[in-house]
């Protein structure tokens, strides 16, 4: 893939990172920001690896780069969304468990957004 006195950039070097994490059981499922030039990289390692993954476009120039577990990318793309900002609440929330973030947080985080949504709506309501 490299030749002979190329280096890999700052973001390959995190994503073969996460492939270690993964591959060793660290993590089931990784999320990575990048830059879109290095799409094309990215892919060709993932494949390489055999490792499932889907790509969300960010804006013209970044992209999410979800890979890991089938059953985890298979859940992603049930989201059916073009940003994480349009997550629901149980989406958010699975989509934090997956990451291999702290229950305890996600439980607060899923009451907090739910709590909000909640007030929300009370306001919204004619009576």
């Amino acid at each position: 893939m490299l030749g002979k006195g190329e280096h890999w950039s700052a973001d390959m070097q995190i994503i073969l990172h996460h492939v270690y994490e993964y591959r060793k059981g660290i993590r089931s499922l990784v999320l990575h920001t990048a830059e879109k030039q290095a799409q094309d990289e990215v892919e060709r390692v993932l494949k390489l690896k055999e490792i499932e993954y889907y790509i969300q476009n960010v804006s013209e120039n970044k992209i999410n780069i979800f890979f890991g577990r089938p059953e985890c990318i298979k859940i992603i793309k049930s989201f059916r969304i073009k940003s994480l900002s349009e997550l629901n609440n149980e989406q958010d929330f699975i989509l934090g468990i997956m990451l291999g973030y702290d229950r305890t947080q996600q439980y607060k985080r899923y009451l907090n957004r739910s709590e909000k949504n909640v007030k929300y709506q009370e306001r919204t309501i004619v009576h």
